[in-house]
């Protein structure tokens, strides 16, 4: 590869940032729409959790991302002393812990009989 073709991968990484913002915009249009009623927010909801390639949805597969960089500043950081990689280990638990389970409520809030399958 040239120089002008290698992108490094913070350019990679803001890249696929970029087309995860655009995706999540989408999202948020149709979120917006003035039709959406409480059963189908609630199945949109549910997509966040269920309906995607990676086990358990989306907030799972951000937590994943949140602990392999986790991990990554275990073994890069000054001293070991676990400052960064600690912060990072927390924040990919409460994404899975805190938000995951309030997303299921606020579904169930809406719509309880669409967990029945």
């Amino acid at each position: 590869m040239t120089a002008a073709v290698t992108r490094t991968r913070l350019e990679r990484v803001r890249a696929s940032l970029g087309i995860a913002s655009l995706a999540l915009q989408q999202v948020q249009d149709d979120l917006n729409a003035d039709d959406v009623d409480a059963r189908e927010l609630a199945a949109i909801l549910r997509e966040f959790r269920e309906d995607i390639d990676a086990p358990g949805g989306l907030l799972p597969m951000l937590a994943q991302v949140v602990s392999t960089a986790a991990r990554r500043a275990e073994q890069i950081e000054p001293d070991r002393d676990g400052d960064a990689s600690c912060y990072l280990h927390e924040a990919a638990a409460l994404i899975t812990d805190n938000a995951g389970q309030r997303l299921n409520w606020s579904a169930r809030s809406l719509d309880p009989q669409g967990d029945v399958e």
